[in-house]
């Protein structure tokens, strides 16, 4: 930082640049801990997670699994049910989940907390100096919490379509009625299922074989039977190759095992993952350093390689998560209140969940992972098809995936898929983050009938697998004595 001049003051101790889940926390923080603190955000406060990610996706959600459970209405005791609706409505009901959650990541919140809030862009002059609005703030710190955006594939005459992400899908009224959906992984798939639920006629198109690739195969084959169940034109190994049109009508070229394969389309959806926001904002002029994935390279106690830039969120990955946000925030703001000391990040415990029905929730390694990193694991499962709260919800389908170290119930990874996986969850998140394993979770009293006592079922497979011979002859032996003598 040589060739910079460090003010002998600073009018704050924190910048903050982007008003996502990242943004937001470490400015809450720092602003709690009396720090100055000033968030700046272009476009809308709450970033992606509250304006096209996270909030929209499962309001969306909800509404389609009302239609879902409309067509299984027979299976819940009903003889018909017929719903008459308007899709525009289910898009504009989107909006208010939007609007009523809004004040939470508001500027009158945020400003009422003691944060200073601007809207516009910002530009990074220097380590210490952020212009907005024609104003320059000098900082202490700054910290760089801007994002990403969907990622569009370079795919041949994609120019000459007219396309929809994660991002600008929110703004249609008109129900597709050819939906075409790039991409396998957890936006595509859970947008791919809320879509054809609502009725539109949904194709998928996956370059991996499996949708959700990393998920174990089993887990990933559960989805695809309920996509396929769902109506859903799943194409796996097919590789887009070209954009093109034939009479007025779209049509996507693909290759699946040297074949090609024409796909026509009225509304395409790109859901091929995010990238990282870091140009135009100064970060080239500084040389603040990237990864090969093209996020801000980190140090774990969220440093850049200039020491008072920090970064968190998508833009500094590796994980893409509102609730990893959030918490890399925290780190940020601590950090660089003791710098040049610091914590270094927690990553041992990340859950995450994918909203597909089966839901897909996971935390840890699963097999697929472990086999790939050489850890030796035991793998104990329970079916959720035998659980009576799932049953009663006609609900049961599913698994619960356990892997713990050889010989011992300590618990290294777990993967859920059933009805409200990424709530099941939270008790092994605790047991790994807090030291307890299957023993203390088979000890506990679960309520019945709830989805949540699969754990305690799994546990008790867990056990039932860890009793000796010889512990089993003894007891034989003990018994046969206490009926015999006493």
């Amino acid at each position: 930082m040589g060739k910079f001049k460090k003010p002998k003051t600073f009018e704050y101790n924190m910048v903050v640049i982007g008003g996502g889940s990242a943004g937001l926390v470490t400015s809450y923080i720092s602003a709690a801990t009396k720090g100055k603190v000033a968030l700046i955000e272009k476009h809308k406060m709450g970033g992606d997670c509250l304006n096209t990610g996270c909030v929209p996706s499962k309001a969306l959600i909800r509404s389609a699994k009302f239609m879902a459970d409309v067509k299984k209405s027979q299976k819940l005791g009903f003889k018909n049910v017929q719903v008459d609706f308007d899709f525009a409505d289910v898009m504009e009901r989107v909006q208010r989940v939007i609007k009523t959650i809004e004040p939470h990541d508001s500027v009158e919140r945020y400003s009422s907390l003691g944060v200073e809030c601007h809207t516009g862009e910002a530009k990074i002059l220097s380590p210490y100096e952020v212009s907005i609005n024609g104003k320059v703030l000098t900082t202490r710190n700054i910290v760089v919490a801007t994002g990403a955006r969907p990622a569009i594939p370079p795919v041949e005459g994609i120019e000459n379509v007219s396309y929809l992400t994660s991002d600008t899908i929110w703004e249609i009224r008109e129900q597709p009625k050819k939906l075409l959906v790039l991409g396998g992984g957890p936006i595509g798939s859970e947008l791919t299922q809320a879509f054809a639920r609502l009725g539109s006629s949904v194709t998928q198109v996956q370059r991996n074989k499996r949708l959700l690739p990393k998920e174990d195969p089993e887990v990933s084959q559960m989805v695809l039977e309920s996509f396929q169940s769902d109506g859903i034109n799943v194409l796996l190994g097919h590789t887009p190759k070209k954009f093109f049109k034939r009479e007025g009508k779209n049509f996507l070229e693909c290759d699946h095992n040297g074949a090609s394969v024409e796909i026509e389309f009225d509304t395409l959806l790109i859901a091929l993952g995010r990238k990282a926001n870091t140009a135009g904002f100064g970060l080239e002029e500084l040389g603040i350093e990237l990864t090969p994935g093209k996020t801000i390279k980190v140090n774990p106690h969220m440093r850049t390689n200039i020491p008072n830039i920090y970064a968190c969120g998508d833009v500094a990955g590796p994980y893409q998560f509102t609730h990893t946000a959030a918490h890399q925030a925290w780190y940020c703001a601590v950090n660089s209140l003791i710098s040049p000391f610091g914590y270094k990040v927690d990553y041992s415990v990340v859950p995450w969940s994918t909203f597909t029905d089966p839901e897909v929730a996971r935390t840890g390694l699963n097999e697929l992972e472990a086999k790939e990193q050489g850890v030796p694991y035991e793998v104990t499962t329970y079916g959720i098809d035998d659980l009576d709260r799932a049953i009663a919800d006609e609900a049961a389908h599913g698994i619960v995936k356990v892997l713990t170290e050889p010989g011992k119930d300590r618990i290294i990874g777990v993967t859920i898929a059933g009805l409200h996986a990424g709530d099941i969850i939270a008790e092994y998140v605790a047991a790994m983050k807090h030291g307890f394993g299957m023993n203390k979770i088979l000890g506990t009293i679960h309520i019945y009938p709830t989805l949540v006592e699969a754990n305690k079922f799994a546990a008790g497979n867990w056990k039932k697998s860890h009793v000796s011979e010889t512990a089993l002859a003894w007891g034989e032996r003990i018994n046969r004595w206490r009926r015999d003598y006493f």
